[in-house]
């Protein structure tokens, strides 16, 4: 894996979307193989989906930077097989979620980030349909970038 250490203030500009800035004192490295992915302190934080920075679950688990919905438990096993997350399994929504934009899927028990995905429809559209997938499931416990820390 190549490995190039970045300044903290161009990684933080970058990532100016979900309001992160790094210190001087964080060692951010740009880290390339199959996945891109910067790790902030040796911990995987932000993976390259297409042209854009996503959080990773263990960031996210630190700093809740993105929208999100909760699911009931039943749908756990299946999002973190990589399913996409189906409108049934959502209990609570929230209605600012735009289409395309990047959401974390929480479950109901433990308020803990499980799975990153894309929004199929805009948080308004998700609470009013009643049936089929409405988030792309990219980034899930248990999956390779789970696995690198």
């Amino acid at each position: 894996m190549k490995r190039t250490q970045l300044r903290s203030k161009d990684v933080s500009r970058e990532l100016m979307l979900y309001d992160v800035e790094f210190s001087k004192k964080d060692s951010v490295e740009l880290c390339e193989d199959e996945l891109t992915l910067l790790a902030v302190n040796k911990l995987p934080a932000f993976f390259r989906y297409g042209e854009r920075w996503i959080p990773t679950l263990k960031f996210l688990q630190q700093r809740m930077v993105l929208k999100r919905v909760v699911v009931d438990m039943g749908a756990i096993k299946f999002l973190i097989g990589g399913a996409d997350v189906m409108r049934p399994g959502i209990v609570e929504i929230d209605e600012m979620i735009i289409k395309d934009e990047p959401v974390a899927i929480v479950d109901m028990n433990n308020k803990k980030p499980i799975a990153v995905g894309i929004a199929l429809v805009s948080g308004s559209e998700m609470k009013e349909t009643k049936s089929g997938k409405v988030i792309h499931n990219i980034h899930y416990v248990g999956d390779k970038i789970w696995n690198m820390s």
